[in-house]
């Protein structure tokens, strides 16, 4: 039988047969005509001349690669019979007319969409399976509930079981406390702040296990090497609307934006700015200047003229229509967002998890010759990848007709900005460094900070989250380590005694914060922020040997940011104003969101977290000695599933042999050696030396014969079981029984695990063993021993490609059934 492969763009080719006069031409579709795979018939929308053998390409394969024409082609009308060297293996390869000139291009006359199609040269074997396609948008699921594990006390306790409750029963909005169920709540809420505290109750400083202060734990920590960290703020994207009046103007760093319930006019709010602090008005600052254009408000994402035009999961390219022109450039941020729901066709019903940031990494110009469209093509960085599929357009019928409507857009305009406020220059408690008495009795400089509510931030550099050869994703950008956050934008600087009031002297050197001085040396201007539970902050200065001391009698000024912790988690729409001097910059911009909730807001680390942690960190092995040592080592990196490690005596020194497990099956390749190299550099023990050498993968030979069950079909539930034994992912993106992860080095297979997933599976109603061995051995007990045993430097496989019954394979007898 012959099956015939078609265009992925039916629509399209129907406005190309349509066109009159005849314009472009393009591939209709393709059938494999020879009992040999060798013969191939390429019809086309209109008649062919002008194709020769350099005008065929055919690309792809994973055993069989570079396949060339035998002939040169015949063309019959718009057929064009083509006859190949060899044919091709089980996998998907891409049948192309180029250009000779330009092997990039199309064929002359055909059209750049229409001129390559996926072929098959196994379509003519018999097959069990129905030939329908698999769909790429995979059905909605519920998203996981968000809890707080880290609650502690009375009000986190009552806030996490409200909010719980607000997401179990919908519309649940009490918080009297005569209410029945708030007052559960609360008497919940107090047992487990009752408990908790009964934990803490009897402390003293004098130990880690028992000390009550903040300063004294971070000091017990760093003795054992523990950094704590004093939480973190939360940082959001920003998009704008503008129109002509703020073209090409700058939203310039560290302007203030807001965030509140009923805030009122979207940018005009300048009176609130002297006014803050304020309750119920949490203030975000822009990290970067941002010019903005009026074109980049909303931004249309070209469909191809396919009325159902979808961007699968997994993709980092798109075509944007460049009219009215746009400005991106490599290293902007673009916001890709559903506007419709692809169901109804209503706002209404949108999905708002639809939202996704990309960082851009390549843009270039490009044109739609069916559709005369200019376009503007782009990339984005692969950690960026769309996590979701998110449909472009979509036909719904309105009125008696279909009109095709626009589900999803870019939004440009994009700025990042984080949690907190800046407070002005201000004096410390007491205002001046002082002796503290006689020189035998003198005490440290100690000064608190008038506010308490100190905003901790991991430190952003625009430059290199926009670099052009290693940009940084919008996805990192956002992402902070509470562990690597220092006092944001703070800094101290000695008081100008010419001026009046308390004004900082420019010429002096300011001072800065660092996590501990004890890599300070002796005139460094330096200091380390040390906060209590009440959230107040102490300064501490060198003793001018590990950072350098402040001068006695010296009055020093403080600048910093109030803010962080998960008040500045808010949920989308939620910032809606921006306070600026700029009067033409305001009238510019017509409204101003974030699409996405502001993520990364943690609170301080807690004490028991604190006390917990710190004598773990001490635990941990900081060199490699031992064998076992360096794969302990190779897998805190983030990327190593697991790692086994021998050593031996290469004639002039000991040589460690290290062999890596990568997670999801990824490659060992030079680049990711030489990332571990780096990596376990520190761990190294002087005098030897490690190479990089390949795990031992065992494959497997494994069958099955399955009974199907009365009501089922016994092609549906073959599919479905390869499906679940795959070793790549489902169609709903969840890991098959065969995947990377799943087994590493000395993982057994156990047969009962084999058949609990098989019976998993609907429609099985059996299960009978007919091979579990190792691939390409005589079986060696491995059935009735019910389990395949794996060395500690061997890795069992299955991947079940036919294209490589090396690597393992599992197959299925699928008998009964409907």
């Amino acid at each position: 039988m012959n099956r015939q492969f078609r265009s992925d763009n039916p629509r399209r080719l129907q406005l190309l047969r349509d066109q009159n006069p005849v314009g472009k031409n393009g591939i209709d579709f393709v059938e494999i005509t020879s009992v040999d795979q060798r013969s191939l018939r390429v019809v086309c929308a209109h008649p062919v001349s002008g194709i020769g053998r350099a005008n065929v390409r055919i690309d792809g394969g994973v055993r069989i690669t570079g396949i060339t024409l035998a002939a040169e082609p015949v063309i019959n009308g718009r057929e064009i019979r083509l006859k190949v060297e060899q044919a091709g293996d089980f996998s998907w390869y891409t049948l192309s007319l180029i250009d000779p000139a330009d092997a990039e291009a199309p064929a002359p006359g055909f059209d750049i969409c229409l001129s390559t199609i996926r072929i098959n040269f196994k379509a003519g074997c018999p097959s069990e399976f129905d030939c329908a396609d698999v769909q790429d948008c995979p059905p909605a699921t519920p998203p996981e509930p968000r809890l707080d594990y880290l609650a502690k006390d009375y009000d986190s306790f009552r806030r996490l079981m409200l909010d719980r409750m607000s997401q179990l029963v919908p519309g649940f909005a009490e918080r009297s406390p005569a209410d029945f169920t708030v007052a559960l709540v609360e008497t919940l809420a107090y047992v487990g702040d009752h408990l908790s505290y009964t934990q803490d109750a009897a402390a003293t400083e004098a130990y880690l296990g028992t000390a009550r202060r903040r300063t004294s734990l971070r000091r017990h920590a760093r003795l054992l090497d523990y950094p704590l960290h004093d939480g973190c703020n939360a940082r959001v994207f920003v998009t704008a609307t503008v129109d002509a009046a703020a073209e090409a103007k700058t939203i310039p760093a560290g302007t203030a934006l807001l965030a509140a319930a009923g805030a009122g006019d979207p940018v005009r709010r300048t009176d609130l700015l002297d006014q803050l602090p304020l309750p119920g008005i949490e203030v975000f600052e822009t990290l970067h200047d941002q010019v903005l254009h009026a074109a980049h408000s909303e931004i249309a994402i070209h469909d191809f003229a396919d009325p159902a035009y979808c961007l699968p999961r997994g993709t980092t390219a798109a075509a944007l229509v460049n009219t009215p022109a746009l400005a991106l450039a490599a290293g902007d941020v673009l916001i890709l967002e559903e506007v419709l729901s692809p169901t109804t066709g209503k706002p209404a019903d949108l999905d708002a998890s639809h939202r996704h940031p990309v960082r851009l990494t390549a843009v270039s110009p490009g044109h739609d010759d069916l559709t005369n469209t200019d376009l503007l093509l782009i990339n984005w960085h692969n950690e960026d990848a769309l996590p979701f599929p998110l449909c472009v357009s979509h036909e719904f019928e309105i009125g008696g007709a279909l009109v095709k409507q626009t589900i999803a857009v870019a939004r440009g305009n994009v700025v990042l900005a984080d949690h907190g406020l800046t407070r002005p220059w201000q004096t410390m408690e007491p205002p001046e460094v002082g002796d503290g008495g006689t020189a035998s009795l003198r005490l440290p400089y100690r000064p608190r900070l008038r506010e308490s509510g100190l905003a901790f931030a991991e430190p952003y550099d625009h430059d290199v989250a926009t670099n052009d050869q290693q940009p940084l994703s919008a996805s990192r950008v956002l992402t902070q380590e509470p562990r690597r956050a220092r006092p944001a934008d703070m800094m101290l600087l000695a008081d100008d005694s010419s001026l009046f009031g308390d004004q900082p002297d420019p010429d002096e050197t300011p001072w800065t914060p660092q996590r501990d001085l004890l890599g300070s040396e002796r005139f460094a201007r330096e200091f380390v922020v040390e906060t209590e539970n009440d959230g107040s902050a102490w300064l501490r200065f060198g003793d001018n040997q590990f950072g350098a001391a402040p001068i006695t009698g010296q009055r020093l000024l403080a600048k910093y940011r109030l803010g962080g912790g998960p008040r500045g988690n808010v949920g989308a729409e939620a910032i809606s104003a921006l306070v600026s001097d700029d009067a033409s910059l305001m009238l510019g911009i017509q409204s101003l969101r974030n699409p996405l909730p502001a993520q990364g807001g943690a609170e301080p680390e807690t004490l028991d977290a604190i006390r917990l942690n710190a004598p773990e960190a001490f635990r941990t092995q900081e060199r490699a000695v031992t064998t076992d040592d360096y794969a302990r080592a190779a897998e805190r990196h983030p990327d190593v599933q697991r790692a086994a490690a021998r050593l031996r005596w290469t004639g002039s020194w000991y040589t460690v042999f290290l062999m890596l497990d990568r997670r999801a099956g990824k490659p060992v390749d030079a680049a990711f050696k030489a990332t571990m190299r780096a990596f376990l550099e520190r761990f190294r023990l002087a005098g030897y030396d490690f190479e990089f050498a390949d795990p031992v993968h065992v494959p497997l030979d494994i069958q099955l014969q399955i009974c199907v069950a009365s009501g089922y079909f016994a092609a549906d539930v073959k599919a479905a079981l390869l499906e679940a034994f795959t070793a790549g992912v489902d169609r709903h993106g969840r890991p098959g029984f065969f995947h990377p992860d799943g087994f590493t080095f000395g993982t057994p297979l156990y047969l009962s695990a084999v058949v609990a997933r098989a019976m998993a599976v609907a429609g099985v109603a059996s299960v009978d063993i007919r091979r579990f061995q190792r691939w390409g051995r005589s079986a060696k007990g491995e059935l009735a021993a019910g389990v395949i045993t794996a060395s500690q430097l061997e890795v069992l496989r299955a991947d079940g490609d036919l294209n490589f019954p090396e690597n393992g394979q599992i197959s299925f007898i699928v008998e009964g059934g409907s």
